[in-house]
């Protein structure tokens, strides 16, 4: 089935307005101003209330993602803001990178609440979860906060310290952190025989492992699939794949879940997940793949 998923109400996050290719969103008390390649309309509010960001991010030229904050005075460069939705709660530290990114994708809310549930139903006494692509976090502490023995794996090291504070300041403790190339990882994980009760991936469309490996999502996924197959527990896992990348359609992760995973599953979800501003427009923000035994 086709689905579509967006995020609860959440007191500090908000998407106010999209358009003319960015977005305005308010993190706690504060307003940013970023760009957004699929805000391809025109703004609902008028250039005032987009004046009233406290940041507002600059590309940088010929760059689609490198560029530069322009920051108010008195505006903090990092602050925190809270989560708490149907039992999760959590605590994310929030900063303004060069690369227009805040630490934080809030459109993934139904995710990790997807993780934090089924990781809950979990036959084994503690489930076994593996993320892949972890950037900073968020979907590790929601299956940490479940009572799973998470692995959190990303090549960046500074990423994996970001997701740490995030864990400390949400009262967390107990993750396993892993600076690795994540194929590379998977792949040995296979030839020892591990099993997992909860995989989940959020790959780029491109980067580069700790020591330079090389990672393009169309050359890549289909194998990473493949493997993470042979890492789940056969009789009690769920898996969960999102992917952010312009020209990869849900049609892409169904033809690949079909080819690569049984269809017993008792839960199977493949769509799009979108934001939604003051002007009910849906901004798409990923699609994504998820089951569950």
């Amino acid at each position: 089935m086709y689905s579509f998923l967006t995020t609860g109400t959440w007191p500090d996050y908000e998407l106010i307005d999209s358009g003319n290719f960015e977005k305005l969103e308010r993190f706690g008390q504060h307003i940013l101003a970023r760009p957004e390649p699929q805000a391809i309309w025109d703004p609902h509010l008028p250039a005032a209330e987009w004046g009233r960001a406290h940041a507002a991010f600059t590309r940088e030229k010929g760059s689609q993602e490198r560029g530069q904050w322009k920051i108010k005075p008195g505006t903090p460069e990092q602050w925190l803001i809270n989560y708490d939705q149907n039992g999760l709660k959590l605590r994310f530290r929030l900063g303004m990178s060069s690369f227009k990114h805040v630490g934080l994708f809030p459109e993934q809310d139904p995710n990790w609440q997807f993780i934090y549930q089924q990781t809950k139903l979990r036959q084994a006494a503690v489930p076994r979860v593996l993320n892949l692509f972890a950037y900073t976090g968020a979907a590790t502490l929601a299956a940490r906060a479940a009572g799973a023995d998470v692995t959190h794996l990303d090549s960046v090291k500074q990423v994996n310290f970001w997701a740490r504070d995030n864990m400390e300041a949400s009262g967390i403790d107990g993750v396993r952190w892993l600076v690795e190339d994540a194929m590379k990882y998977v792949k040995r994980e296979v030839k020892r025989g591990s099993k997992y009760q909860g995989l989940i991936l959020d790959p780029p469309a491109y980067g580069r492992g700790p020591n330079g490996e090389k990672w393009q999502l169309e050359d890549e996924l289909n194998e990473l699939m493949k493997l993470c197959h042979q890492l789940l527990d056969p009789q009690d896992h769920f898996f969960l794949i999102n992917l952010y990348s312009l020209g990869f359609s849900a049609l892409i992760l169904d033809n690949l879940a079909t080819e690569i995973f049984p269809k017993t599953h008792t839960i199977r979800e493949i769509g799009e997940i979108y934001l939604h501003d003051q002007g009910q427009r849906k901004l798409p923000l990923g699609t994504f793949c998820r089951f569950a035994t």
